[in-house]
């Protein structure tokens, strides 16, 4: 794979490279996954967001999922259990924007980083706060993981196959499309109402509420009789022949998507199968059958074979691409999905702006971040020297 950069906004301007959310700033109180996500989605659309982490974390970040969740910000450690960290907080608060948090219901209110702590400084401040649970009902207190919280909301009971168990969609549903984009959007609007009426809310972003509302099409499927109750036999679970995954030759995979008949006929020519079996395609009793016909002609070719073969057709077929193969695919690279950054390929920013890109931005260095925030240099080395900071890489 070819060591490249994406050059993002190479050809805009300098004043209006900085993303559309230059000038809003942004206090991430970092806690696990789906918060920093949000923050990082927050930073590459420019704003200015200072990350403030538990002492050590900068030792550990190389090693877990904050290495990539953790870009494009300055990060500082910082003691919350000492006042005169929370009072800095409160001041930086004073400048800020927003604040996201992702403790538990009650944590930040004890801190004294409350809402109502913030807001006795800066009434326009909008609270972002992430959650599994949400901020009330009788789970909030409780501990909980993507898993719990998708399937209390009815996401994970559809996703597996006929006759098996739901198979857990690793942490997407929950963390990061129902709970970190859930919260980026809550703060971006929220932010976009403060302009108007100069007062900051809660965005009360909770996980199970997000998997929930990324259920909407399944509801209205159940409600009007196209969706069957049970699991792998309807539509877009496995149970059509036309939306599935057939293992090739090589032991790699194909996805088929050939939902509407003009690409099922298209799907049909690319497999060798003649006309007489294009009017079958929603006949339901003989989905099994014609599951089984795909599968054996998929195993009869590799990955690259069908991948060649379908090439430039609408049959809906692509090949199923690991993350780590993802980067080198002709499609991504053409659009920049992803990116290289500091020697490692990762997926690059989104969505895309035509006059003020995102794109994945340099950490600024954090005392000069601390200065950018009104932290002058004699407070800044007696924080440093009382040990309540300390300027993370």
């Amino acid at each position: 794979m070819e060591d490249v950069d994406a050059g993002e906004g190479a050809d805009v301007p300098e004043d209006v490279r900085e993303g559309p959310l230059h000038g809003v700033r942004v206090i991430e109180l970092a806690g696990m996954g789906p918060a920093p996500y949000a923050c990082m989605l927050l930073a590459e659309a420019g704003a200015d967001v200072l990350r403030l982490e538990r002492p050590g974390s900068s030792e550990t970040r190389s090693k877990g999922p904050d290495l990539l969740l953790g870009r494009s910000r300055a990060s500082v450690e910082i003691d919350l259990k000492r006042p005169e960290a929370v009072a800095l907080v409160l001041r930086l608060v004073a400048r800020a924007d927003a604040m996201v948090e992702g403790f538990r219901p009650g944590v930040a209110e004890r801190l004294g980083l409350g809402p109502d702590d913030c807001w006795a400084r800066n009434r326009r401040l909008v609270f972002g706060r992430m959650t599994g649970w949400g901020q009330d009902g009788p789970l909030a207190a409780r501990a909980g993981h993507d898993i719990d919280y998708i399937a209390v909301s009815g996401a994970l009971w559809p996703i597996g196959r006929e006759g098996d168990a739901p198979v857990p969609p690793v942490n997407l549903v929950g963390d990061f499309g129902g709970g970190g984009m859930l919260l980026a959007f809550g703060v971006t609007a929220a932010l976009f109402e403060a302009q108007r009426s100069g007062m900051g809310q809660v965005v009360d972003a909770a996980m199970v509420d997000g998997a929930a509302s990324l259920t909407t099409m399944l509801h209205a499927m159940w409600l009007t009789g196209t969706w069957q109750p049970a699991r792998g036999v309807n539509l877009l679970d496995t149970g059509a022949p036309f939306y599935e995954v057939y293992e090739t030759a090589d032991g790699g995979h194909m996805a088929v998507g050939a939902l509407e008949p003009a690409f099922y006929a298209a799907l049909l020519e690319g497999l060798g199968i003649g006309e007489e079996e294009r009017g079958s395609q929603y006949d339901r009793a003989l989905w099994p059958a014609t599951k089984s016909r795909f599968a054996g002609i998929f195993r009869t070719k590799s990955r690259a074979a069908w991948t060649a073969l379908f090439e430039g057709t609408d049959a809906c077929v692509a090949p199923v691409l690991a993350p780590w193969e993802a980067p080198d695919h002709p499609h991504n690279r053409a659009r920049g999905t992803f990116v290289v950054r500091d020697g490692r390929w990762q997926p690059g920013s989104v969505p895309r702006f035509s006059r003020t890109p995102s794109a994945p931005r340099d950490s600024p260095e954090p005392r000069l971040a601390l200065r950018r925030w009104g932290v002058d240099e004699e407070a800044l080395e007696d924080l440093l020297e009382a040990g309540v900071i300390a300027t993370a890489s």
